[in-house]
This record gives C-alpha cells, sequence and structure tokens, in this order.
C-alpha cells in the first residue's frame, strides 16, 4: 500500500501536473470573467441594438402542449433555436475574448526573452555520391578534349 501512495505522490508532484492544475484554476476563473462580460456588457448592447430582442424567446414549436382547462398535460414540443443562436453568439464573443488574451500574454512573455544570438550559417551539406562521380566523370572528359 505504500507504494501506491509514493507513485501517487510521485505522479501528482510532477510540474506537468501542478502547472495543469494550475491551468484549470486559471481557466475557471478567467471562464467567469469572460462570461460576465458576455452577459453583462456585450449582450446587453446586442439587445439595445437588436431593440430589446432576447433571443433565448425564439423558438419553432413542432407539436402544441396539450391543456386540460388551465392545467399542462403534456409540453409543447419545441426547437429552440434562439437559444441555440444566443449559446453561439456567447461562444463567438469568448472565443474572441480568449484570442485577445492569449495574444496579449504572448506578446506579453515575448517582450521577456532574451533575442536568440544569430547562428553561424552552416556548412552546404556533403552531395550525395552519385553527383560527385558525376562531377568527376565531367572533369575527365574534359581533360581529355584539351
Amino acid at each position: 500500500m505504500s507504494k501506491f501512495w509514493s507513485d501517487f505522490k510521485a505522479f501528482a508532484m510532477k510540474g506537468n501536473v501542478i502547472d495543469m492544475a494550475v491551468g484549470v484554476v486559471v481557466g475557471g476563473a478567467f471562464g467567469k470573467i469572460v462570461s460576465s462580460l458576455v452577459s453583462d456588457i456585450i449582450m446587453p448592447i446586442v439587445s439595445a441594438l437588436t431593440g430589446g430582442v432576447d433571443f433565448t424567446d425564439w423558438k419553432l414549436t413542432i407539436k402544441k402542449a396539450v391543456m386540460d382547462g388551465d392545467t399542462v398535460v403534456k409540453e409543447a414540443t419545441t426547437i429552440n433555436w434562439g437559444n441555440f443562436l444566443q449559446v453561439t453568439v456567447d461562444f463567438l464573443i469568448i472565443a474572441f475574448c480568449i484570442f485577445l488574451a492569449i495574444k496579449a500574454v504572448s506578446k506579453a512573455t515575448s517582450a521577456f526573452k532574451k533575442p536568440e544570438e544569430e547562428k553561424a550559417p552552416q556548412a552546404p551539406a556533403p552531395k550525395p555520391d552519385d553527383v560527385l562521380l558525376l562531377e568527376e566523370i565531367r572533369d575527365l572528359l574534359k581533360n581529355q578534349k584539351k
């Protein structure tokens, strides 16, 4: 049983696992920020531009609800395409925000990197044996003509 715990401890303390855990926590927090940006700032602007239309209410009714007086016996069957549209817009905005954040982080980290030293040009690769043989034959033929 102690081997199991020592193996688990070795696995859990690997750098990649810790980095991944930190990434998940930070990603979750960042997701909340972006979701708030979408729902609290961007979507009210989109709603104002579209005249206060709420996409989530748009649906196509396939089968109407069965009613018994005021009581719903069976719910209506609907295709909630407005909700799908809303979620798609949310996704596109979130993806764009994440793209901008990654681009900013990439730019910031590249500003702190040391410029790479210029590498010396590499010597050309040696010629294949068949090319060397053909060149040798060419040179011999040139010398015979002289």
